[in-house]
């Protein structure tokens, strides 16, 4: 079992479609997979139709009192379970703090379900806090999307300096280009320059486009109601470069 978690100190940089995408990708190749929307705005949730409501809620859930496997919804597409968010995630951090080792206890939380999935992506609200340590522990791979400007470059190099700074030696972390608009010069230079200087930042990238704001009229990933675009081949190329990158292909 492999755990991705989407995560950007940054909001609005393309997290939640990435995993939803991520995610569809994983299980029509065959592969066991799990969204865990752990944002209390739960777009995850929305995309596929769940409501974002976990029994007991985030206290319950932390503190062991409710195991993960109760929670998980099946959604309508084959190999793809969601675990839905819960507004109450908005004090995971307070929830967390109460806790000893708080950093490991969602290590601790999805270590039973390594037999029942292949992927388990995590859709992570932006912010550095309690939670996000914790996610860092629990995950394998960080895929970390960064739009072509300043501010979500800064957010970057302070992510990359965390993981420094508290040594967390295991876990990948994989920038890419997201909401990305070619047209714009400004995004086509930063873009261009920055693979120079970061030569980690992978080079699909996921453009600023219509058909990815229309998976939230057609609450679906786009899989679901598009067969082939410009968007899909960025995913699917994602995807491969991820496998490729983490050594995961067959």
């Amino acid at each position: 079992m492999k755990i991705v978690a989407l995560y950007s100190i940054k909001g609005g940089v393309g997290k939640t479609s990435c995993a939803v995408n991520l995610a569809f990708i994983s299980a029509r190749k065959g592969c066991r997979t799990l969204v865990w929307d752990l944002d209390p705005q739960g777009a995850s949730s929305y995309y596929f139709r769940i409501k974002p409501k976990v029994r007991g809620g985030g206290k319950d859930l932390i503190a062991g009192k409710r195991e993960l496997d109760g929670l998980i919804k099946g959604t309508d597409f084959e190999n793809l379970d969601l675990l839905p968010s819960d507004f109450s995630f908005r004090n995971l951090d307070l929830v967390l703090d109460a806790k000893k080792k708080p950093t490991q206890r969602l290590k601790k939380l999805l270590k039973p379900l390594a037999a029942e999935y292949d992927f388990i992506f995590l859709d992570c609200p932006p912010n550095i806090s309690l939670l996000s340590e914790a996610v860092f522990e629990a995950s394998d791979i960080l895929l970390s999307p960064v739009i072509p400007t300043t501010l979500s470059l800064r957010t970057l190099e302070q992510l990359k300096e965390f993981i420094e700074d508290n040594k967390l030696h295991n876990l990948a972390l994989i920038p890419f280009f997201s909401m990305a608009d070619r047209r714009k010069k400004m995004h086509k230079d930063i873009m261009e320059n920055l693979v120079k200087s970061h030569p980690e930042i992978l080079n699909a990238v996921i453009p600023y486009a219509s058909d990815i704001e229309r998976m939230g009229l057609e609450r679906m990933p786009l899989g679901g109601f598009i067969h082939k675009s410009p968007s899909t081949i960025a995913y699917n190329e994602l995807w491969q470069e991820m496998m490729i990158r983490c050594d995961l292909t067959q």
